[in-house]
C-alpha cells in the first residue's frame, strides 16, 4: 500500500474517533442483525425517518428468528411509510434463508452475505466490516461521491467496466494490518467515510475545509468538487394518473386489496387502483352504488422515477355491496397494522 493510502486510511479512522457519529441507535455494536437491519433501512431513507422506525420494527421483531417467523404482512406494516417496499420483502426472505441455511447465525464474510436476498456487494461488506472487522470495501452513494473526490476518479460510472475499476481503487485504501488490527480499524474506517460523506463531503457546496483529506483530495485541488462522481445515465421521469376507490360501509370499513408480486407498490394492501375515472365508476355500478361519488382533491406521489397524481373518489356502499371481489373490508384497526403505501395511509388518516 502506498504511502498516500495508508495516510488517508489513519486519518479517516483518526478524523471518526474525533469528529463522527456516535450516538445513533444502531452504532456501537457487532449485532449483524442491527447493523444489518439500519444498512436497509438507510438505503435512499434519511437518517432522520429511519431513527424513528429503527427502534419500533426492534420493538416486534427483535431478532433474526422474530423476524423469520413473522407474517409478512406484519413485515410490511412495519415497513409502511419508509418505501422502497421491495426492500421489505427481501429483508423477510434474508432472514427466513439466514434462519434456513445458517441455522439463525449471520454468515461472516461478505461474499457469502452478497448470497442473501437484498444483500449487495456494498451493504454486505458494511455487514462484514461492523461485525467482524474483514477488510472489505463499502462503495454506497456517499462514500462514492467521497472517494471518488478523494482519487479525482473522472470515469463513468455509467459504464460496469467503470465501476469494477472504482472497486479496485478504494479497495486499495482499506486499512492494514492483523485481524486484532481490522477489527478495530475497519469499523472505524467504514463509519469514517460514511459520516464523511453525510456531515461534510456533502452533493453541494462541500465543507472542505473540515475534510480531514482535503490535502489529498484531487477533486479540491482542481476546484471541482462538484463535478465527481461522474455518471453520464439519467434517470427518465415519467407521470401517471390513478384513481383510488374509497369505498366505504356504514360500520366505517374500507375496502382493500392486494397489490400484484411486480410493480408499483407490490404486494401492500391498498385501495383499489385504475388508470381511468371510469374504472371507478364501473366498479361502483357493479356494486350496485347508485349516485356519483365524492372527490377529494387530487394529491402528487413522487417516486424515484415517475411522478404518481393520484385522484381519490369516495363512495359509501349500502349493506352487503362490495367493490370487487378480491378484496375485503378493514376496520381502522385492521388496515393500521396493515402494509399500505405512505399516499394511501395519509389519505385514510384523514378520513373521519
Amino acid at each position: 500500500m502506498s504511502a498516500a493510502a495508508s495516510s488517508i486510511a489513519v486519518r479517516v479512522t483518526e478524523w471518526q474517533a474525533t469528529h463522527g457519529r456516535h450516538a445513533l441507535p444502531w452504532q456501537n455494536t457487532r449485532d449483524p442483525y442491527l447493523v444489518w437491519l439500519s444498512e436497509i433501512m438507510l438505503q435512499q431513507t434519511q437518517v432522520a425517518t429511519v431513527m424513528d422506525y429503527f427502534p419500533r420494527f426492534l420493538a416486534h421483531l427483535p431478532d433474526v428468528q422474530a423476524l423469520a417467523a413473522a407474517p409478512a404482512d406484519e413485515v410490511l406494516g412495519l415497513w409502511s411509510g419508509l418505501g422502497y417496499y421491495s426492500r421489505a420483502r427481501n429483508l423477510h426472505k434474508c432472514a427466513q434463508q439466514v434462519v434456513e441455511r445458517f441455522g439463525g447465525e449471520f454468515p461472516r464474510s461478505a461474499a457469502l452475505l452478497e448470497t442473501l436476498p437484498g444483500i449487495g456487494r456494498s451493504t454486505a461488506a458494511a455487514i462484514a466490516s461492523f461485525c467482524f472487522g474483514e477488510r472489505v470495501a463499502i462503495l454506497d452513494a456517499n462514500v462514492k461521491r467521497v472517494l471518488t473526490r478523494v482519487l479525482g476518479f473522472a470515469a463513468d460510472l455509467a459504464r460496469p467496466a467503470n465501476e469494477r475499476l472504482l472497486w479496485d481503487r478504494v479497495t486499495e485504501l482499506l486499512p492494514h494490518g492483523s485481524q486484532a488490527t481490522l477489527d478495530i480499524e475497519m469499523p472505524r474506517y467504514t463509519q469514517g467515510l460514511m459520516d464523511l460523506g453525510a456531515t461534510l463531503c456533502m452533493p453541494r457546496k462541500p465543507l472542505c475545509l473540515l475534510c480531514p483529506l482535503q490535502e489529498d483530495c484531487v477533486a479540491h485541488v482542481e476546484g471541482r468538487e462538484e463535478a465527481y462522481p461522474v455518471r453520464t445515465r439519467t434517470l427518465k421521469r415519467s407521470s401517471e394518473s390513478w384513481w383510488l376507490l374509497l369505498a366505504r360501509d356504514g360500520a366505517g370499513r374500507v375496502w382493500l386489496e392486494r397489490r400484484p408480486d411486480i410493480g408499483i407498490w407490490a404486494g401492500l394492501h391498498c385501495l383499489p387502483v385504475f388508470p381511468h375515472r371510469e374504472g371507478a365508476d364501473t366498479a361502483l355500478r357493479e356494486a350496485g352504488v347508485v349516485g356519483e361519488p365524492h372527490e377529494l382533491p387530487v394529491f402528487l406521489h413522487v417516486l424515484t422515477h415517475k411522478d404518481l397524481h393520484l385522484h381519490p373518489v369516495e363512495a359509501l356502499l349500502p349493506p352487503g355491496c362490495e367493490p370487487q371481489s378480491a378484496g375485503r373490508w378493514a376496520t381502522r384497526e385492521e388496515w393500521t397494522a396493515l402494509g399500505l403505501p405512505a399516499p394511501v395511509r395519509k389519505l385514510l388518516d384523514g378520513i373521519g
